[in-house]
């Protein structure tokens, strides 16, 4: 392994991210999730500052089994004429039992004199005592160097003596922090290269990504010599987020050879970045580098001619050194080679080069085209997709149930809330169902009446359950006549898949798109027709 920390401070910066609020629970969650990972540090929070982060520290204590990171509890320099040994603040550091702490220091003379306001050799003197009590208390002492990087532009020698006094009190890193977000890498490589040059400091590095360039800032500062990194997982943080660290430790490891994190671990990524999404309730960035659904998806069809004769021709790396995997996405810019691939994909092995094969390809591929030109986005929706594929190669749909007919009524009376009513009329197993539904709303109804027509003769059904469902008006100049695109995503507990409907009415679409979601559902759980 290299000697090069990988710092997560999800549990605190990333926590400050507008609309994320992380309880205990939550919290201890994610900290397992980040030693799955194999990160070095994981900075648990503030403790003594509030009442969630010192219960964190006393139930991790207590709880939590740590094998591969060690916990690092964040705090402040004693208060301004104090002592760090009677502050109180700084005893709470100690009373975390956290075996690291982080200290956040002021290194910018004007954040010294305005927000602390005190003199500038005090501060210097709160450094050197709150670091050298806790050294002597038995911890690990790291500093970030608060607005280091504006402060090195405005007195660079101040900055540099701040991280002087630290680092002569017994710190072992000293984190250049880009509080403001407001750097790009060339400045932070200068700034970094000249610590390094000028200082006995371990050097790290701790960016937020205002300029949209924390990830490369935090590239910068390890190429002129930082040997510690800071970041979220998912790049969570206040404003516009901190440096993403899964991102940032791809690119060092897989791009530069650095061995950051045991390669099967890195191997996780994807599947810890999706869990860590799910606790913290703040939906998965498709588009995320590495680890989003998207990194390693292909939509041209002149993309998939040459992915099906070689993959690397389109794709930076192997998605399977961080856990993510190749997708074809299907769309009216598909040719034949992207259905072949995504056929593939989904466990029919059709070849282009059997007159057969390429007949169900050309056919599928003119049902997506037509398709798509009336509104239907198959990238969107990959469970639609493969019931349409198996509907064009002959015996691989089941026929689970016919729809005879459905209806809604939604009764508003007065101020009341208004109660939808549905009414379908299914066959299946040879018998004729007629059920009604009640529900919040329309599609609500119609999702309850179906299941319950269905539920004798499939019990199945019973598992799944309608997770989102989204609308989209396509040609907004019809108004009220315009065609309407309905998602719906369901869940069997375990994974989930996306149907789609398309209808000049909202109910149809959505009915289109429910019958869909229970259809996948049966499939995939390899039910037969009955």
């Amino acid at each position: 392994m290299t000697d090069l920390h990988v710092y997560d401070t999800t549990l605190r910066d990333g926590a400050q991210q507008e609309g994320l609020n992380l309880t205990v629970a939550d919290k201890l969650a994610i900290a397992s999730h980040l030693d799955e990972l194999g990160v070095g540090y994981i900075e648990g929070g503030w403790p003594g500052a509030n009442p969630k982060d010192t219960e964190f520290f006393a139930r991790a204590a207590r709880d939590l089994r740590l094998r591969n990171a060690t916990l690092a509890a964040f705090g402040a320099t004693r208060r301004a004429g104090g002592k760090a040994e009677t502050d109180p603040l700084v005893r709470a550091l100690l009373d975390s039992q956290a075996q690291v702490v982080t200290l956040v220091a002021k290194s910018h003379t004007g954040h010294v004199e305005r927000a602390l306001r005190t003199t500038l050799a005090e501060n210097l003197e709160m450094i050197r005592d709150t670091v050298s009590f806790l050294t002597g208390e038995g911890r690990r002492v790291f500093l970030d160097a608060e607005h280091f990087f504006d402060g090195y532009r405005t007195d660079r020698a101040y900055a540099l003596e701040a991280v002087r006094a630290a680092v002569e009190c017994g710190a072992e890193v000293v984190a250049l922090c880009d509080t403001n977000g407001g750097l790009l890498p060339g400045e932070v490589a200068a700034v970094v290269e000249d610590v390094v040059a000028t200082t006995s400091a371990r050097v790290g590095i701790h960016c937020h990504n205002d300029t949209g360039c924390a990830v490369a800032n935090s590239m910068a500062a390890v190429e002129a010599g930082a040997t510690h990194v800071q970041g979220t997982i998912n790049g969570y943080g206040e404003r516009t987020g901190n440096a993403d660290l899964l991102t940032v430790v791809a690119n060092l490891q897989l791009k530069q050879g650095r061995e950051l994190l045991e390669p099967h671990r890195l191997q996780d990524a994807t599947r810890i970045a999706h869990a860590i999404a799910e606790v913290t309730n703040v939906p998965a960035y498709s588009r995320q580098p590495y680890v989003g659904s998207s990194a390693f998806a292909h939509k041209a069809g002149l993309h998939a001619s040459a992915i099906k004769v070689d993959p690397d021709l389109y794709q930076h790396l192997d998605p399977k050194h961080v856990g993510n995997d190749m997708r074809m996405l299907v769309s009216d810019m598909a040719g034949r080679a992207s259905i072949e691939l995504k056929s593939r994909e989904l466990g029919f092995p059709l070849d282009a080069a059997d007159e057969n094969d390429a007949a169900t390809l050309r056919r599928v591929l003119a049902a997506v085209k037509e398709k798509e030109l009336r509104g239907y986005t198959f990238d969107a929706a990959d469970a639609s997709f493969e019931l349409l594929l198996r509907r064009e190669i002959d015996g691989t749909l089941p026929a689970f149930f016919g729809v005879e007919s459905w209806r809604v009524i939604t009764d508003a009376r007065g101020d009341d809330d208004a109660l939808s009513e549905a009414t379908v009329k299914v066959r299946a197993a040879g018998t004729r169902h007629v059920e009604t539904g009640e529900g919040n709303g329309p599609v609500n109804a119609l999702d309850h009446a179906l299941r319950t027509a269905l539920a004798t003769t499939y019990p199945e059904i019973g598992g799944l359950e309608l997770i989102d469902y989204k609308v989209r008006i396509l040609d907004a100049a019809h108004g009220t006549d315009a065609v309407t695109r309905v998602l719906i995503e369901t869940s069997d507990g375990t994974t989930s898949w996306t149907t789609i409907g398309v209808a000049a009415n909202i109910l149809e679409a959505s009915w289109q798109a429910l019958v869909e979601s229970v259809t996948y559902g049966l499939v995939r759980a390899g039910v037969a027709p009955r």
